[in-house]
């Protein structure tokens, strides 16, 4: 071992406090990549894999009503390789004990048994249906397991208003219903939304549609081009009421998976450069301190003949065997909060199977950074030190020139007492050592107030949507349009207090070159259950005349006010018409448009009809309401609004709990390492100024705030700055979230501020209490005889 090995170690060791508190910091940056990168890679792989087996569709074709005669011409159709017909319905699902609607979205199997050719069930448990039984079907795992159904139990169905008893022979999922959300609704529901396939015979008679089907899923040619593909099924199925192909990005479960895949791509990118950054700022000031205190030694080194490439790589090695603690100590915690946050998200979108696995990728960009990190640090300080001539290295610097502070300019002394005025002008006198510490701990305030912005800002999104913008306790949807007279006998029914009739009429609406299939939303004139809003959260009235747009549209298809957009109906007589963009709406969830309701009907030109009718209900009355609605053939489906906000957070809360704590964790390690280094590296600097105060007759108390008040100042004065850091964080973050499935704002709760705010004084505490042992274990007669 040589001499600059030996001498590295013993370093360490006499730094060994301050080491351990770097390397947290590192480990908190290393810890929060390994996490974020697993999930992601594991997610994907997952994702990968489940489509693969269970041969996911490449496009879906919703339509009215087909003959299976149509299929040949469907597979003749350029770049098709395979061709699934089938029946989709929507109904109402029953269970004994259980009094909230339950949506059901009934999916056809083969008439001859077996498994589809594409998006195929994988069974978790049971059996697929028997092709000459009629009352036997799959059940959705999510549902089923939150209802604690198995196979052998009997569930109700309401289906075009008939009601029979089917009994559940098989617990399974599919890899197009991931996420299990109902139709148009923003979250899933476990409770209130179920899947179930039903064999396809059974269903035809239920909804008279021998020989027929109304839903075609394709699996395309590798060399397809999808969107002359869609374009040859809209022409081959527009006589046949078909409302729009549609490709895996459009398909509600894989683009909610696509998006919460790159929020998490987002997260791994970001939080590990903030706590890497800050561990890069700790060694620097670590070991500007370090040198400063050996230049002596440095002197020597040089003298007797040691290079600056040695001494460089003497102290580089010491910088880096404290990341390379730190990256093997973050690697192992972010393996465990990894395998945990992965096994979240696969309850939330239902994986029937998990591969989780550390790749080497993750392991060696987490190595990397953290040593990338610790270099720059170290280089930083050492730059200035090696640069000095071996006898100027060896004398120790000239004292710094100090003049009267601004607080004694401006007589505010007398005031104050001395240890205060110590505190102040040791703080004044090196602003530039003050700035960077406040900086740093201001960064662990922002990393704490990002950890609870997300929980912030869905809770206010979910609050706006469905609170204000919303305001009805059920949703009717409808089979297919109907009479707007059905209007009033909905609202007859005991226990509602209001009723308003909406159409949603699937669209697609072109400016120039640019396009997006989405739906307009026709509301009455004065309409009070469904409400438009402005940036402001006003409401604004559908025109009469034009058309309203979602605010992300505007971007979307380069639009402004005033000008016209092309409106191609996807349902009915497909009609094609310019209509004017009156104005945009603020939304912060899906990208859709508004009309009045009678100018939607003139423009689609279906005479007058609505799609469904919102209600508002007594309350107490929501189960006769659903009792009666159910014996209706032509509802298709309830949807409750409460219901929608309890599912949110029964689904979603307990990812977002986790984030928050590991965010505060490491939030507070950034703090503790901080402030505790600060601290410690300003007590080997002013020991000997202390010890002569002790001497003098201060007591250890008065001592020790002379130190510890002036890491409270710092302290303190970074909150303010930590909490614009933290907006400013946040803004960064969502400029990575925006999409037209949702819209996050940087919204922080006045709790957030609060929480970031005693985390950081909580760790300070902690940091401070450690270094007050050490100032009461100061051996005063070792230290006065330190030379100066």
């Amino acid at each position: 071992m040589s001499a600059l090995t030996r001498k590295a170690w013993r370093d360490l060791w006499h730094l060994r406090g301050q080491a351990l508190a770097i390397a947290l910091v590192i480990a908190g940056g290393v810890a929060t990549l390994v996490m974020s990168q697993s999930t992601y890679e594991s997610l994907l792989t997952t994702r990968t894999l489940f489509y693969q087996e269970g041969a996911l569709a490449d496009l879906w074709a919703p339509l009215k009503r087909a003959p299976d005669t149509l299929v040949p011409r469907l597979q003749a159709v350029p770049g098709v390789q395979t061709v699934q017909t089938r029946l989709l319905a929507m109904g109402t699902l029953g269970l004994p004990g259980y009094s909230e609607p339950i949506r059901a979205e009934v999916v056809s199997l083969p008439i001859r048994g077996g498994q589809p050719l594409l998006n195929r069930l994988q069974l978790r448990s049971g059996r697929l249906p028997d092709p000459d039984v009629d009352n036997e079907v799959v059940l959705g795992e999510a549902f089923a397991s939150t209802h604690a159904l198995r196979a052998g139990d009997r569930v109700r169905l309401i289906l075009r208003g008939r009601q029979r008893w089917l009994q559940v022979v098989g617990i399974g999922t599919s890899p197009e219903y991931v996420l299990q959300s109902p139709p148009g609704a923003i979250f899933p529901d476990f409770k209130r939304y179920a899947v179930l396939w039903m064999n396809r015979h059974a269903m035809e008679q239920a909804l008279n549609m021998d020989g027929a089907f109304n839903n075609v899923v394709l699996r395309l040619l590798p060399d397809a081009r999808p969107a002359q593909v869609i374009a040859s099924l809209d022409t081959l199925l527009a006589r046949y009421g078909g409302v729009g192909a549609y490709g895996r990005h459009e398909q509600t479960s894989a683009r909610y998976l696509e998006e919460e895949l790159r929020q998490l791509g987002t997260m791994a990118r970001l939080f590990p450069a903030i706590f890497l950054g800050v561990a890069a700022f700790l060694l620097h000031v670590v070991m500007m301190r370090l040198l400063g205190t050996q230049r002596d030694q440095i002197g020597v080194l040089k003298a007797f003949g040691y290079r600056d490439r040695a001494l460089a790589g003497h102290y580089l090695s010491m910088a880096g065997i404290i990341a390379l603690g730190g990256a093997v100590l973050g690697i192992a915690l972010g393996a465990v909060l990894g395998h945990l946050l992965a096994q979240l998200y696969q309850d939330i979108y239902r994986f029937p199977f998990l591969k989780y696995h550390l790749s080497v990728g993750a392991l060696a960009t987490g190595l990397a950074v953290s040593l990338a990190a610790a270099s720059a640090g170290a280089m930083m300080a050492l730059r200035a030190v090696l640069e000095l001539p071996p006898a100027e290295a060896m004398r120790a610097p000239a004292p710094p020139r100090f003049g009267p502070t601004l607080i004694e300019r401006l007589g505010l002394q007398r005031w104050l007492s001395q240890s205060s005025r110590m505190v102040l002008r040791d703080l004044e006198r090196r602003p530039g050592r003050a700035l960077l510490t406040v900086l740093g701990l201001a960064m662990a305030s922002a990393v704490m107030m990002v950890g609870r912005f997300q929980g912030d800002a869905v809770g206010y999104m979910v609050d706006t949507q469905l609170s204000i913008a919303q305001r009805h306790d059920l949703a009717i949807s409808f089979v297919e349009p109907a009479p707007r007279r059905v209007l009033f006998e909905l609202a007859a029914l005991p226990g509602v207090r209001d009723a308003e009739p909406v159409r949603s009429a699937p669209v697609r609406l072109i400016h120039g070159l640019r396009s997006y299939r989405t739906v307009i939303e026709g509301l009455p004139p004065g309409a009070e259950l469904r409400r438009p809003l402005d940036t402001q959260l006003q409401p604004v009235k559908p025109p009469s005349d034009g058309v309203l747009l979602t605010d992300y549209l505007q971007g979307m298809l380069d639009l402004k006010p005033g000008d016209r957009v092309e409106v191609q109906a996807l349902e009915g007589h497909r009609r094609l018409r310019s209509v004017r963009v009156a104005g945009f709406v603020h939304e912060y969830f899906g990208a859709q448009g508004y009309m009045e309701l009678d100018a939607l009907n003139r423009l689609l030109g279906d005479g007058d009809v609505v799609s469904g009718v919102l209600l508002s209900v007594m309350p107490g009355a929501e189960p006769d309401v659903y009792t009666r609605l159910d014996r209706r053939p032509w509802v298709a489906g309830i949807s409750s609004r409460l219901a929608a906000v309890n599912s949110f957070y029964d689904t979603m809360g307990e990812s977002m709990l986790m984030f928050t704590w590991v965010a505060g964790m490491l939030g507070a390690v950034i703090n503790f390492g901080l402030v505790y280094n600060t601290a410690r590296i300003s007590l080997s600097e002013r020991g000997r100024e202390l010890a002569s105060l002790r001497v003098l007759g201060m007591t250890e108390g008065e001592v020790s705030a002379v130190l510890l008040g002036q890491l409270g100042l710092l302290v303190l004065a970074s909150l303010p700055l930590g909490f614009v850091a933290g907006w400013s964080l946040c803004w960064v973050m969502v400029q990575g979230l925006q999409s037209e499935l949702f819209r996050v704002p940087v919204q922080l709760t006045t709790a957030t501020y609060a929480y970031a705010g005693l985390m950081v004084l909580g760790a300070s505490l902690v940091s401070a209490l450690l270094v007050r042992r050490r100032i009461a274990r100061l051996d005063l007669i070792a230290v006065l005889k330190t030379r100066e």
